[in-house]
């Protein structure tokens, strides 16, 4: 009787043996395999000491349950090596990315997408037993990407600096020209001074906008006053180019009289004079305008020229036939005064021979005096 009840307890023991290792084979195949393989790990030891524990009977169905068992921990190991060589490919893209951002010129940018790295590295879980040698190929990526970083911002430090010291000078440049009145040439100073501006990059954000306000001051004040300058200037040339235009007119006015009086040649030569004071109209117009009225002068000169060339040529003629006329009244008082000396010879009375003498003279200073004239007249036809 009592080896009846120990049979049927062992059967019941069996059975129990028998449902808690078909228990710990669904954990083994329902166990999910994480990046975190060491907690794997201990859940793979623990079913295997739970799986110890159980007493064995020696039967062939345990026997193949022990064969499934270990089965669903070896399938579990091959996870581990798939998972292994999923975290190996991730973290060689990453590295590759890393790599890549370390060309990137968006520091700020880029930081943030190397931090993402990271985040996605430690996501990524372990590689296994290259996990340490992809670590140290990503950290050392990182580690220059940092250190290059920090260079990058040393060095654009040390260029704001730069920036800064060559700015001010150039707005202390900008400040003495601000109040020139040499529009042209501190105009390509202006220029040069914004070129070198440009050219000598950001003095830093904490200091640029300031800059170019002091800078840009005087660039303003300046051109403020160079356009009022010019807008006064374009105002009076066009009071000038009117006021030369009625000049003209008038000067066309004398022209067309065609009397080269002296009072005509008086107010030409006055026109000329309010021509000067009138100022200049411009560099698009006033070599036209000139034209314009240089060509109206010259051609009332030009009149006036030959006027005075027929008058010279009359006055000439004139004196020509005056210094003839006396040329033969010299002529013909010496022969009166050849016959009254040949006269004298032949006179009886002392009277008549003092008279005739007196006469002699007479005529001797007239010749005199003619022959003085005509060497006047000579002369004034030699300095004409």
């Amino acid at each position: 009787m009592v080896n009846e009840r120990d049979e049927v307890m062992e059967e019941k023991d069996l059975d129990a043996d028998i449902k808690l290792r078909e228990a710990l084979i669904e954990e083994a195949k329902n166990l999910e395999v994480s990046s975190d393989w060491n907690s794997v790990v201990r859940e793979i030891s623990n079913l295997k000491r739970r799986w110890k524990r159980i007493s064995y009977w020696e039967s062939v169905y345990e026997d193949q349950l022990e064969e499934t068992f270990e089965k669903a921990i070896d399938e579990l190991y091959a996870k581990r090596s798939e998972v292994f060589e999923n975290a190996k490919a991730v973290k060689e893209e990453l590295i590759e990315k890393a790599r890549q951002l370390g060309e990137a010129e968006n520091w700020n940018q880029a930081t943030e997408e190397m931090n993402e790295l990271m985040r996605q590295w430690k996501a990524a879980g372990s590689a296994g037993k290259e996990d340490d040698a992809l670590w140290e190929s990503f950290n050392g990526i990182r580690q220059k990407f940092f250190e290059d970083k920090h260079q990058y911002f040393e060095d654009m430090k040390s260029r704001f600096e730069n920036a800064r010291k060559v700015k001010q000078e150039l707005i202390e440049k900008a400040a003495a020209l601000a109040d020139s009145v040499e529009w042209q040439k501190a105009s390509n100073q202006f220029k040069e001074l914004m070129d070198q501006w440009k050219a000598v990059g950001s003095a830093g954000r904490g200091h640029e906008d300031r800059l170019w306000n002091e800078f840009n001051e005087s660039r303003q004040k300046f051109y403020e006053r160079r356009n009022q300058h010019y807008t006064e200037l374009h105002a009076q040339q066009k009071e000038s180019y009117a006021a030369k235009k009625a000049l003209i007119a008038r000067a066309k006015e004398i022209l067309e009289e065609n009397e080269f009086t002296r009072e005509n040649t008086e107010m030409m030569k006055d026109l000329n004079q309010q021509w000067k004071a009138a100022g200049f109209c411009g560099k698009d117009r006033e070599d036209q305008i000139w034209n314009d009225f240089r060509a109206v002068m010259d051609e009332y000169f030009a009149g006036l020229k030959e006027l005075n060339e027929q008058k010279h040529q009359q006055w000439r003629q004139r004196m020509m036939e005056n210094r003839k006329r006396k040329q033969d009244l010299i002529a013909n008082q010496k022969r009166q005064v050849k016959r009254m000396q040949d006269e004298l010879v032949g006179l009886l009375s002392q009277r008549e021979y003092d008279d005739m003498v007196d006469r002699i003279e007479d005529k001797k200073d007239f010749i005199a005096e003619l022959e003085e004239q005509l060497a006047e007249m000579d002369q004034a036809l030699k300095e004409e």
